[in-house]
């Protein structure tokens, strides 16, 4: 029978900030504002919504960090990866469907078939690459384990090399996609988490440290604009980008070290993050339907009333709120019902079925 372990309520608060901004980036980047914004680079509206948004790729890295830092001394089991898959199909098929009876999506044998490829993009699509990257992590724990500490840093160190800095010289060409860097976070947060590294740091100086980071990675941003730079995002906006690294390890060790003890409301919405990003960024229809058809973020960016400030703040709240509640109630009502026959299956089966790859 498999027995829930007490989760981090430090990290788990870490999970509903980034999860918080994920949905801020989204907002910007979804919507079609950042072709608006591209027109008038430094005007109010745009320096403020380009700092809203900046915070996606970040928060991706983020998740996979705490992914690297709790499964580099643990291990896949049928249950974990079950759970996984099942939750991501969850809402798939559900969301299709929704739409499908409303009108808004023309149902067909080939939009379902679509719908049910639980992996149709192996290159910056984050539930696809988490996917597979989750099925890597038993041998990529054997790799971090079978690595003295030196060989772990040099390692460590020519991968970040290759992709945060060489990646981005001029006239270089260095493809990518999220399972390979998803691998190198998972060397950077299970090096800390094996030697222990920055623990010498307090929480107070790892929270001037991320805060001065933050302030630069926005002034970056702001900088761009002014210089009529197109691309204003270059040092942030990818996963690789070497300010969305730093600020991401730093949010990770100042929420880590933070003396938060356990707090059952913040561990119950961290529980439901990952359900957060499967409802609102689900599909292409479901971004056309909330951006552009309900919240219509581009008219209230475009009225001269300046109501685009409240109206972000509002929305991306208001979204995570609604997800969280959403989530919630399938956790209650279908996931630990349904597991809870299935471990209690297992367990009168002698557990004979263990899932193992390594």
């Amino acid at each position: 029978m498999a027995i829930a372990k007490q989760r981090e309520s430090n990290l788990e608060l870490y999970r509903i900030i980034v999860m918080i901004l994920i949905v801020a980036h989204h907002y910007v980047v979804n919507s079609g504002l950042t072709e608006l914004m591209s027109q008038a680079p430094t005007s109010v509206k745009s320096l403020y919504l380009y700092a809203f948004g900046i915070w996606g790729k970040t928060g991706i890295n983020c998740f996979v960090l705490i992914t690297g830092y709790f499964m580099c001394q643990s291990r896949i089991t049928l249950r974990k990866f079950s759970k996984l898959l099942l939750w991501i199909y969850f809402y798939k098929i559900v969301i299709y469907f929704i739409f499908c009876i409303t009108g808004y999506v023309d149902f067909s044998v080939r939009t379902l078939g679509v719908v049910l490829l639980p992996i149709r993009n192996i290159t910056d699509s984050f539930v696809g690459c988490y996917l597979v990257f989750f099925l890597t992590i038993p041998f990529l724990n054997i790799l971090v384990k079978n690595m003295n500490r030196r060989q772990h840093l040099l390692l460590l160190a020519l991968t970040l090399f290759i992709y945060s800095l060489w990646a981005k010289v001029p006239h270089i060409e260095v493809r990518m996609n999220y399972v390979t860097w998803f691998g190198i976070l998972y060397l950077i947060s299970s090096y800390m988490r094996i030697y222990n590294v920055f623990d010498g740091i307090s929480h107070r100086k790892w929270g001037w440290i991320t805060l001065c980071f933050v302030v630069v990675s926005v002034l970056s941003v702001w900088t761009l604009a002014f210089l009529g730079v197109h691309y204003v995002y270059f040092f942030v906006f990818d996963s690789n980008a070497i300010l969305a690294v730093i600020v991401s390890v730093c949010a990770f060790m100042y929420f880590k070290t933070c003396p938060l003890q356990y707090h059952r409301w913040i561990n119950s919405v961290g529980a439901s993050t990952f359900g957060v990003l499967l409802i609102h960024d689900n599909c292409d229809a479901l971004r056309q339907w909330l951006w552009k058809d309900t919240l219509n973020n581009v008219a209230w960016f475009s009225d001269q009333s300046h109501m685009i400030y409240l109206h972000s703040i509002v929305s991306v709240l208001g979204i995570f709120i609604i997800c969280t509640l959403i989530d919630q109630l399938r956790l209650q009502y279908i996931e630990k019902p349904l597991f809870k026959a299935l471990d209690s299956y297992m367990e009168k089966r002698g557990n004979r079925f263990v899932f193992q790859w390594t």
